[in-house]
């Protein structure tokens, strides 16, 4: 019995830790030179180098990668947080991208955030 409600309290501590995703709360894009600056504010229950955002992606509709921002670092003591990403090739006529979010332990989130451009 003494086994089973410590497995019980394990699962319990651990399975809402692994269900937080990264939350996009708000994202900008504006033209620069020959491409796109997107800056892309996010939260997420950041624990340290162990577990945290580790970075966030633009996409196309249809789900084409069109830039990568590796975040280096866990921000467990700055949240929410914006980084941006310049130099985003956007096709012409391009009207609306998605942005996905990362975690290290938890990989791509399932949700996007779709963002309009100027």
């Amino acid at each position: 019995m003494k086994q089973t409600l410590a497995v019980f309290v394990l699962c319990s501590i651990a399975i809402p830790a692994l269900a937080e995703e990264p939350v996009i709360e708000n994202a900008t894009a504006r033209q620069s030179g020959g491409g796109w600056t997107v800056s892309v504010t996010l939260s997420h229950p950041d624990t340290g180098w162990g577990h945290y955002a580790d970075g966030w992606r633009v996409l196309d509709m249809a789900g084409k990668e069109l830039g990568l921002r590796v975040l280096a670092h866990p921000h467990e003591h700055e949240q929410p947080f914006t980084r941006s990403l310049s130099g985003v090739q956007v096709p012409d006529g391009t009207t609306q991208v998605q942005i996905q979010a990362r975690c290290l332990v938890d990989g791509w989130s399932q949700d996007t955030y779709v963002l309009t451009l100027p």
